[in-house]
């Protein structure tokens, strides 16, 4: 009955914040648990969920280069200018962080709670995208090693 309150608690708050991405992930999760034998459908979406969702964003990101709205001009253009580095060392940091969070979140799953909270918190109230959990865990883990680094010294 829990989970029911929470997943109503955070659809109203979809719908107070009007972020549809959230609108329809909770409704797709609180249809699943409708299902019979939902146990098994939401582990098989929690198993592969997160790499479905990269691979909806990779296509989304290469559509512009399948268009011809992108191509290899750009990308040597984009070697031009501080910004090209910078962002591809971005690019670099986000998928290694991504990777190391991913890593954080099998070994401590206690603190999937708190990042899914934080991603609600800033997809509701600060127009933000849920496409921070994964990148948020691997900020995690490279604080949390900074600490336990710190703390091992003393």
């Amino acid at each position: 009955m829990e989970s029911w309150l929470f997943l109503g608690l955070i659809l109203a708050i979809a719908l107070l914040g009007r972020n549809k991405s959230l609108i329809i992930a909770t409704a797709v999760v609180l249809v699943i648990k409708l299902l019979p034998q939902a146990d098994k459908w939401l582990k098989f979406v929690g198993d592969r969920g997160i790499n479905w969702g990269v691979t909806v964003i990779s296509v989304a990101i290469l559509v512009p280069i399948a268009t011809g709205k992108i191509g290899f001009k750009d990308l040597v253009n984009a070697f031009k200018s501080p910004a090209g580095f910078i962002a591809v060392g971005c690019g670099i940091l986000v998928a290694v962080l991504s990777a190391k969070g991913v890593g954080l979140l099998g070994q401590s799953p206690e603190i999937t709670v708190a990042l899914v909270f934080g991603t609600i918190v800033g997809v509701v109230f600060f127009r933000g995208i849920a496409a921070g959990p994964v990148i948020a865990s691997g900020m995690t883990y490279v604080i949390l090693t900074m600490v336990n680094a710190v703390l091992n010294r003393g």
